[in-house]
C-alpha cells in the first residue's frame, strides 16, 4: 500500500488540503500510517497531480496563506477503485495496515468487493494457523554470555499464546464482519449491488 492510496481514498471522501491530511493521518488515520511528513504528503500531491489523479483549487484566505483544496480527477478515481478492488495479497503479519486501509475506503466498493476481500484475508488467517501454530518451538541455545535458557522458554510460551489470542480475535472479528455482510447488517442505506461511480467524476 503506497500513501497515494491513502491520499487518493481521503481526497475521495472530501477535498481536503495537505495540511487536512497531514492532520487527519496524524490523528484518525495512524493506523493506517505512521510518521507521514508533511514533506512526503505534499511531494505525493504534486506527484499526482502531475500524473493527473488529483487537481487543486486555491483557496483565498484574506489575513493567511492562500491553500490549496485538492479534488479527485476521473483518472484519480479509476486508480482508487482499481486499488481497492484489485488482487489483495495479504502480508505474513495481519496487523499490518492495508486490509483495514481498504476496509476504510469500503464506502467506494460494491458488498460484494467488500465480501471478497474479508474471504481473502479470512483464508490466509486460517492458514496461517493452521501452518504455524503447532510448530516445533524448541530453542537450540548456544549462548556465547550469560542466558537463561528456561526464562527464555517460558518468555517464548507466554508471546506465541499472546499471538494466536490475538490471531484468534482477528478471526473472529472477519467472520462476524462476513456474517454482516452476507445478511446486509453491514451496509448503509441504499441499493446494495450498485458500484459507488461517484468517485470517478472530474470535478470542474
Amino acid at each position: 500500500m503506497k500513501l497515494e492510496h491513502l491520499l487518493l481514498g481521503l481526497i475521495g471522501m472530501h477535498p481536503s488540503t495537505g495540511y487536512d491530511i497531514k492532520k487527519y493521518l496524524d490523528q484518525h488515520g495512524r493506523f493506517m500510517r505512521s510518521r507521514t511528513t508533511m514533506s512526503q504528503v505534499y511531494r505525493s500531491l504534486a506527484a499526482m497531480e502531475k500524473d493527473g489523479w488529483v487537481t487543486h483549487d486555491v483557496d483565498h484566505r484574506p489575513g493567511a496563506q492562500d491553500a490549496k483544496v485538492y479534488r479527485l480527477t476521473a483518472e484519480g478515481g479509476t486508480v482508487l477503485l482499481e486499488w481497492l478492488t484489485g488482487p489483495y495479497s495479504p502480508p505474513s503479519r495481519f496487523q499490518d495496515p492495508e486490509f483495514t486501509a481498504r476496509l476504510g475506503f469500503s464506502g467506494f466498493m460494491t458488498r460484494e468487493q467488500v465480501l471478497t476481500l474479508v474471504e481473502t484475508e479470512l483464508a490466509a488467517r486460517l492458514e496461517q494457523v493452521a501452518t504455524y501454530r503447532d510448530r516445533d518451538r524448541s530453542m537450540a541455545v548456544d549462548a556465547a554470555v550469560a542466558f537463561d535458557v528456561d526464562f527464555a522458554r517460558s518468555m517464548g510460551e507466554r508471546m506465541h499464546r499472546l499471538g494466536m489470542d490475538q490471531i484468534d480475535q482477528h478471526i473472529a472479528q472477519l467472520r462476524a464482519l462476513r456474517a454482516d455482510l452476507l445478511d446486509g447488517r453491514a451496509l448503509a442505506p441504499g441499493d446494495e449491488s450498485a458500484p459507488r461511480a461517484a468517485v470517478a467524476q472530474e470535478v470542474d
